[in-house]
């Protein structure tokens, strides 16, 4: 999850699964588009999907966006979020994490995860 609005490098992208350009902001989100465009229990992908109509109680400006929103074979929901492991223990990561979960769970998804990168 983050903030649709900070300035980071991107990374453009073409991925069969996923309709357009596909943009990533980190080295894990990238290495996860490639995994999944691999994996043939996932039909289609979408990156930094808008949480419409959530707002963080600290930062209620802010827009925030999911990592990955997929469809399973199952027509099921998927939704994975990157982060770095070394900022796991922050609170603003961890109060985000649960904000995106909670929005996902209301939103009928439960296959929600993180992604982290290695150690």
């Amino acid at each position: 999850m983050r903030n649709k609005n900070s300035k980071v490098a991107a990374t453009k992208l073409y991925l069969c699964k996923c309709d357009g350009v596909c943009i990533t902001y980190s080295k894990i989100q990238y290495a996860y588009a490639m995994k999944l465009e691999k994996d043939q229990s996932i039909i289609g992908i979408r990156l930094n999907v808008d949480l419409d109509g959530y707002k963080d109680s600290k930062y209620p400006e802010r827009t925030y966006t999911s990592d990955f929103v997929c469809v399973k074979d199952t027509g099921d929901l998927m939704v994975r979020e990157c982060i770095e492991r070394k900022l796991l223990q922050k609170p603003m990561t961890i109060r985000l994490l649960d904000g995106s979960r909670e929005y996902w769970k209301t939103h009928g998804v439960s296959d929600w995860g993180i992604v982290i990168d290695e150690e």
